[in-house]
């Protein structure tokens, strides 16, 4: 398996998250400010150097029917700028309700509404690479054992 770096765009700020090498579990990186297409291409790409991903993951909400919207029209855009940077795998993934799920994870788990400001993006991302590597687990073939031989 391999380093997968996540990215949730967003209009104010991109969240970031990778995985682990065995591609098991997702973890929130940091979160970057947008500031323009190309420069948020640039970090995103440094980014991933820095922590060893060999592919990176950019979240796009798709509505309900899996139409693209504006948002998911900028996300594509965007995975389009990371690969003049990057030399790796770029693509795309269905993100529909990632932020949602990040939100309720930390009102779950108690966290103050004060302390998940400047998180949950970076949460949000490793909610959309977990989803991912599960979605990659139920399609790996289970090994045969000792009793199928």
């Amino acid at each position: 398996m391999k380093i997968i770096l996540s990215v949730d765009p967003g209009s104010k700020n991109i969240g970031l998250a990778k995985s682990d090498p065995l591609g098991i579990g997702a973890t929130a990186l940091c979160v970057i400010p947008h500031v323009q297409q190309e420069k948020d291409a640039m970090a995103i790409a440094e980014k991933a150097r820095e922590c060893g991903a060999e592919a990176i993951l950019v979240g796009q909400p798709l509505n309900e029917d899996g139409t693209e919207g504006p948002k998911a029209r900028h996300s594509a855009k965007l995975a389009e700028a990371i690969r003049r940077y990057f030399d790796g795998e770029v693509f795309l993934y269905d993100e529909y309700g990632s932020t949602k799920a990040a939100r309720e994870l930390f009102r779950e788990m108690g966290v103050p509404r004060s302390h998940r400001l400047g998180h949950l993006d970076a949460n949000a991302a490793a909610v959309i690479l977990q989803n991912y590597l599960d979605e990659l687990s139920y399609r790996r073939p289970i090994l045969p054992t000792e009793e199928d031989e």
